[in-house]
C-alpha cells in the first residue's frame, strides 16, 4: 500500500479535488430533459451517450481525473474503482472512496472523493449524490476501500501529470 503525500489539510488537496469542487451544483434535470454536462461525464466511461438518468457517480470521478490526463477505470460501475490504482490503509483527502449500496456483496455501489470522516460517517464530494454534485455523508461501515492513483507522487499530482 502506498501513502499519498496529502493529508486532511485542504491546503494540500490533490488537483482533481479542485476540479470536482468546481462542478458542485451540476444536477440532473427533470424527466424528459437531460443535463448535457452529465452526458459529458459519461463520455469517459463505457456508457457514452447515456443521459443523466443513468447512474453517474463513477462517470463523474472518471471525468474529473481525465481533466488531468489521469486514466480512470473507464467504467460506469462504482465498484470498478476497487481494482484501480493503489489501496490505502487510511483515507487521505481527495482519495477515491468506494462504498457498497444495499448489501456488501451486491454489485451496487457508490464512489466519490473523500473529504473527511467522523465517528459515524465519511463525507464525500461526488456526482449523483442526491441527484447532483455535492458533499454528502455515508455510513463508515459502507466503505469497501480507499484508492489512490498508482505510482503518483505529490510533485506529479501538483502538475497534473502521472
Amino acid at each position: 500500500m502506498i501513502e499519498p503525500q496529502y493529508d486532511l489539510d485542504s491546503r494540500n488537496a490533490p488537483p482533481w479535488l479542485a476540479i470536482a469542487r468546481m462542478e458542485t451544483g451540476v444536477a440532473q434535470y427533470p424527466a424528459g430533459q437531460s443535463n448535457s454536462r452529465i452526458t459529458e461525464y459519461h463520455e469517459h466511461t463505457n456508457i457514452r451517450g447515456y443521459d443523466d438518468k443513468a447512474s453517474w457517480c463513477s462517470s463523474f470521478v472518471n471525468w474529473c481525473l481525465a481533466q488531468l490526463d489521469i486514466a480512470g477505470t473507464g467504467s460506469a460501475l462504482a465498484r470498478s474503482w476497487l481494482d484501480w490504482g493503489e489501496p490505502l490503509a487510511q483515507p487521505a483527502l481527495g482519495c477515491i472512496a468506494v462504498l457498497y449500496r444495499d448489501e456488501p456483496d451486491s454489485w451496487k455501489g457508490h464512489v466519490g472523493f473523500f473529504l473527511r470522516a467522523d465517528s459515524e460517517s465519511v463525507y464525500l464530494l461526488g456526482g449523483n449524490q442526491l441527484g447532483r454534485v455535492c458533499e454528502n455523508a455515508y455510513p463508515r461501515e459502507s466503505v469497501l476501500g480507499y484508492r489512490w492513483p498508482a505510482l503518483m507522487t505529490r510533485k506529479d499530482s501538483i502538475y497534473g501529470r502521472v
